[in-house]
């Protein structure tokens, strides 16, 4: 059975409860949508966060599923990550909200916070994976018309996995929350929704043929 979001103090939402996203098919929702997380780590004597790709596997070896990252095996933040609590952000910009005061401005959007303990996949067979994952995150079916990974590649290639388990999510969508004096001033007010979108790929010098399906498939998902 699925479970809730926020099962620890550390996920509970405090502040804007009304925000508050229980529900962990939001989450997956959400983590699809999205392309660029950011891993929050302690290296050395400062914090660290980073942008990273992404993969996600619902059905993951971790407790209520995982996440996947990759880095180079040479990369600090990664060695730093291993066996310690990061944490993992995603963020999704859905509309800018114009107010009738400054304090009534905002932004509509999705977030969730994941934290776990950092786990560096060792199995061959879960990190090729993640790592196929990864791929078809940002171009979906891209994996499978691949070569496979070099020894070479794999031996600077680290993957890491964080348990989806422990996670928060928030949402924000409509106008402004004015006062009423404010809306009797006559004031505009409203929203200006955001979404991202793809433009017609781009060969590089290399490229021979016709562009392959699952690129073209990937423009018109965004369009």
């Amino acid at each position: 059975m699925t479970s809730t979001l926020s099962p620890t103090s550390r996920t509970t939402v405090g502040r804007g409860r009304n925000r508050a996203v229980d529900d962990r098919t939001a989450l997956h929702l959400l983590l699809e949508d999205a392309l660029i997380a950011h891993l929050g780590v302690t290296v050395g004597d400062h914090p660290l966060v980073l942008p990273v790709a992404f993969g996600v596997d619902p059905d993951g070896p971790d407790r209520d599923g995982t996440l996947y990252v990759h880095g180079s095996v040479a990369a600090g933040w990664v060695q730093a990550a291993a066996g310690a609590t990061v944490c993992v952000s995603v963020t999704e910009l859905d509309g800018l909200v114009a107010g009738r005061s400054t304090f009534h401005h905002s932004m509509n959007y999705r977030s969730a916070v994941v934290i776990g303990p950092g786990r560096l996949v060792t199995d061959p067979d879960e990190r090729d994976r993640a790592l196929a994952l990864i791929v078809d995150h940002m171009i979906p079916g891209r994996s499978g018309t691949l070569r496979p990974s070099t020894r070479k590649e794999l031996a600077a290639t680290a993957v890491l996995a964080v348990p989806l388990h422990e996670a928060s999510m928030k949402a924000r969508a409509g106008g402004p929350g004015d006062e009423p004096e404010d809306v009797a001033a006559g004031v505009w007010g409203g929203h200006i929704p955001v979404r991202r979108v793809a433009s017609a790929p781009v060969p590089d010098e290399h490229a021979g043929g016709a562009v392959p399906g699952d690129v073209l498939h990937r423009v018109t998902s965004l369009a």
